[in-house]
């Protein structure tokens, strides 16, 4: 079964960067999808990013288009994402999980959904 490491997180200022990693172990990156998503306490899933099995395609949610960049490494088997001009808002738990599409609502309610423990951004001044 794919299992997920989520690695990167930190504390940063408004406007600073930070680069999320998404390592697969199990199996192989290169016939699914993977999607980032954030978690405030208490609440859903937010899809935030989603990039296909070939790294052709990808999504971005609108209140971080501009600013995020999702990509994969086939021969590292990980999906990164880079944000820039990172903003209050974007605090958050960040996830990755897989699927066979880009579809945030299909793999976030698939049961059989592995989710990672997250990496925690902050974002404060």
């Amino acid at each position: 079964q794919l299992q997920l490491v989520e690695s990167g997180g930190g504390l940063v200022q408004p406007g600073g960067s930070l680069r999320l990693s998404c390592e697969a172990s199990g199996s192989t990156l290169d016939y699914v999808a993977i999607g980032w998503f954030r978690q405030a306490p208490g609440k859903e899933h937010e899809g935030v990013s989603c990039i296909s099995s070939s790294g052709a395609s990808t999504e971005y949610a609108d209140s971080v288009k501009g600013r995020f960049t999702i990509s994969k490494d086939n021969a590292k088997n990980t999906v990164y994402l880079q944000m820039n001009n990172l903003k209050p808002k974007d605090a958050d738990v960040y996830y990755c999980a897989e699927g066979e599409v880009c579809n945030w609502s299909v793999i976030d309610k698939a049961p059989d959904t592995y989710w990672g423990q997250g990496t925690q951004v902050t974002v404060s001044s």
